[in-house]
């Protein structure tokens, strides 16, 4: 008997003070495609490659019964233990983009020394979002 345990990465889910909101926010700051927000405004989605971004309220009777209350941070001096991630060919249009529609700038875009550029911003409910270019290889020098 064989069986296929390999997982496929399917979702990322964000816990939201408002769904409605933060799904809306994602789409216009970061470029993203509204994929489904349900009646309810309790689950929303974004379209985003072969994965997808999910979005749920922060309390519910399902989950914080079951799994333990999500704990958000106090203060900018802390953050979520979680870091969305995105890649851009142009991160510091996109960073600006962020920004101007929302997006609270924690750092502008920088060169890296593993060969990326990387920005940093927080959404509207202090999650950091870092933006970047792919990883270039650093070109050999003779």
């Amino acid at each position: 008997m064989s069986s296929d345990l390999s997982p496929e990465y399917a979702y990322t889910i964000v816990y939201a003070k408002d769904v409605a909101k933060s799904v809306a926010f994602y789409a216009k700051a970061f470029g993203y495609h509204v994929r489904r927000l349900d009646e309810s405004n309790r689950w929303g989605e974004l379209d985003s490659g072969p994965t997808t971004i999910a979005f749920t309220p922060i309390h519910q009777r399902e989950t914080d019964d079951r799994s333990g209350a999500v704990q958000t941070p106090h203060s900018d001096q802390e953050r979520p233990p979680m870091e969305v991630c995105f890649s851009y060919t142009d991160v510091d249009a996109a960073y600006k983009r962020a920004v101007e529609n929302g997006a609270i700038p924690v750092s502008k875009p920088e060169d890296k020394e593993w060969g990326q550029r990387v920005g940093y911003v927080r959404d509207i409910d202090g999650i950091v979002v870092r933006m970047g270019s792919h990883v270039v290889k650093p070109t050999k020098q003779d």
